[in-house]
């Protein structure tokens, strides 16, 4: 059951959402907010037909999202590896060398836009009209981050290959169907606003194309209501029925190529935006299509989400982060209340270890992980760890994700390093020994 939000927050909300619709002049706007798996709150501005959640806008990048969880559906099925190279599933690019993980996560030095004619605003053909060649690589692997429909026109149609299907049936039938996003379709079926730009010198406005873009559907074709939106938040709350693993979801929402530990930054995990806004994490995607502007973020901590769609080239910004910060200021979650747990560990190996002479503490967390970071007040690297059932622990994030730790009595042995109860323990293994006059 979804709780409404209060009369004062929605207010405040609608305060908000007019006038971003005003200043950005959205001929309509429509934005929610998201909790307990549904929309606690809507409205719309301008010219917006009413139910105003049941009108249909082109959510252009938000498309990419979708495509992601249908290829991540095929790695959990073992159809393939993230680390597999593109050419193992579509031969014959000339981003062969390109891995699936890379194309995800915009690492795979693909051109921003596909060649030829701007395929946003002109029909698309097959992958073979797309005629690509050495031109659409214009960075090395894993250099940089560079964003590209290309690569999600190319990640489409490995999922076509794969099912022997086209990307909008197995989308369709493996992601939006089971997510009730039954008003989602790759062209505007039923009640649809009007796409159109606004002159930036006057207050009127000019209809823009709308077509299917062929191969390069899967970066940006598809249509959607406010409510399918916010079905789509709701999953990335962690509603991820059959559809994902949460394990998966967490997977995707992981940043690549950028430290998150950094006080403000913008990154690209699995097919998903992640920000970093006012010291909250937002994770979701943004989309523009010539028409329209779309977006759907939520803040996993709060375990809440914001959406909105308005049928406008260019001029609203920012709304989505807004209404998430308005939520939390004025009705913050209520966390459980803590309960005591049993330690994943003895005691005994908890507390304060010394890499060298810097002091850190081990410490048991809820769900029986453990957290190894800098004493209050010092810098240093820290991480979460899950037990393993041999007997170890995996990082889990920070510098040591992915990292073995090993603990001993004496000492902690993690990537390399060496943990000692003391400073340089003379008794324990530290690498390359201690020297002899110990501390002098």
């Amino acid at each position: 059951m979804v709780e409404p939000v209060l009369p004062s927050t929605a207010r405040t909300l609608l305060a908000r959402t007019a006038r971003v619709q005003r200043d950005g002049r959205a001929p309509s706007l429509v934005a929610g907010v998201v909790r307990d798996g549904g929309l606690a709150w809507s409205a719309g501005r301008g010219q917006v037909a009413e139910p105003h959640t049941d009108v249909q806008y082109r959510i252009g990048s938000i498309s990419k999202t979708v495509t992601a969880v249908a290829v991540m559906r095929l790695r959990d099925e073992g159809r393939l590896c993230l680390d597999d190279p593109l050419e193992r599933h579509v031969p014959g690019t000339p981003l062969g060398d390109r891995t699936v993980g890379q194309l995800l996560s915009h690492l795979a030095g693909a051109t921003a836009e596909s060649p030829g004619d701007w395929w946003e605003r002109v029909p698309g053909g097959s992958l073979a009209d797309l005629q690509l060649a050495g031109p659409d690589v214009v960075l090395g692997a894993a250099r940089r981050f560079h964003y590209s429909n290309l690569g999600f026109g190319l990640l489409g149609e490995l999922v076509a290959v794969h099912r022997g299907r086209p990307w909008e049936d197995v989308v369709r039938d493996e992601v939006l169907g089971p997510l009730g996003m039954t008003r989602t379709t790759p062209r505007p079926a039923g009640r649809a606003a009007q796409g159109s730009a606004v002159h930036p010198w006057a207050d009127v406005v000019l209809p823009e194309p709308e077509h299917h873009a062929g191969v390069m559907a899967a970066a940006g074709q598809l249509w959607a209501t406010l409510a399918d939106l916010g079905r789509l938040a709701a999953f990335l709350l962690g509603d991820t029925g059959d559809v994902l693993s949460p394990a998966t979801l967490e997977e995707m929402t992981v940043p690549a190529g950028v430290d998150s530990a950094a006080p403000g930054w913008s990154a690209y995990g699995l097919g998903l935006q992640v920000l970093r806004v006012d010291g909250q994490t937002l994770v979701g995607h943004g989309g523009s299509m010539p028409g329209f502007l779309a977006g759907v973020f939520v803040d996993r901590v709060e375990q809440a989400g914001a959406v909105m769609v308005a049928n406008t080239t260019s001029g609203p910004d920012q709304l989505v982060p807004g209404l998430l910060a308005d939520l939390r200021a004025a009705e913050p979650r209520v966390v459980d209340a803590w309960a005591p747990s049993p330690s994943p560990v003895p005691l005994e190996f908890l507390g304060v270890w010394f890499w060298g002479p810097a002091p850190y503490m081990l410490r048991a967390q809820a769900a029986g992980l453990l957290h190894l970071g800098p004493m209050p007040g010092r810098a240093g690297r820290a991480s979460r760890f899950a037990p393993r059932d041999d007997g170890t622990w995996v990082g889990l994030d920070g510098y040591y994700a992915g990292e073995t730790l090993r603990i001993a009595p004496d000492h902690l042995d993690l990537a390399t390093f060496v943990f000692t109860r003391s400073p340089y323990d003379p008794d324990a293994p530290v690498p390359g020994g201690v020297d002899a006059r110990s501390w002098g």
